[in-house]
């Protein structure tokens, strides 16, 4: 079974309205957490969507526009680097997908949540579906959406603080950008709670 037709069932079965939930960011030492919710047409599918790490930055940039342009819906949010502080990571990926669900210009019946955790604030019926972003294509739009986002903001990090090489590792905690942080400390996008391990911070 393709995502197309994994979609197409649950068409199928009487839902005519559900949308992809999916994140991006949840492990990075630096920058938001991202969410996206996307409702496909079942008249438009759109080939390539999948599990947004499995394609090139230049594939999910294209897809991006595609997705945007052909969905009946879709809504992009975050939740902020103190938005992580406050609430932990798992709780912050929560609001993010929250958000993005209630950003629909389109009320879907089912939401559909990548992963095995359904965040508690939703307030439409939903599902889990491990690893969703390759089984349903609405997830994977949504991936997609999420993960171009973040890296967007990113790469804008990038030029105001150069020394860290967001634009390469996009926050995650490469040897390089481990070796910046011990070297020039924590810039105002890293997560403090994030680099303790790293910087031997206490608290």
């Amino acid at each position: 079974m393709n995502n197309n037709e994994f979609d197409a069932a649950l068409h199928a079965e009487g839902i005519s309205c559900f949308c992809g939930v999916d994140e991006a960011g949840r492990g990075p030492l630096a920058g938001p957490v991202y969410a996206a919710a996307v409702i496909l047409s079942p008249d438009k599918p759109i080939e390539g969507v999948g599990d947004s790490k499995k394609l090139s930055e230049k594939k999910r940039e294209a897809l991006f526009d595609v997705i945007c342009e052909q969905a009946v819906a879709c809504c992009i949010a975050s939740a902020s680097v103190e938005e992580i502080e406050e609430h932990n990571i798992l709780n912050a990926t929560y609001l993010a997908m929250t958000r993005a669900v209630e950003g629909l210009s389109v009320s879907p019946e089912l939401a559909l949540i990548d992963g095995n955790r359904i965040p508690p604030m939703l307030t439409v019926p939903a599902k889990c579906v491990v690893k969703g972003d390759a089984l349903s294509a609405s997830i994977g739009a949504a991936s997609i959406l999420a993960k171009v986002a973040r890296d967007r903001v990113l790469r804008e990090a990038d030029a105001l603080y150069p020394e860290y090489g967001f634009a390469v590792h996009k926050g995650y905690g490469t040897a390089a950008h481990t070796a910046a942080l011990r070297e020039f400390g924590p810039c105002p996008i890293h997560r403090p709670s994030f680099l303790k391990k790293i910087l031997g911070e206490k608290g």
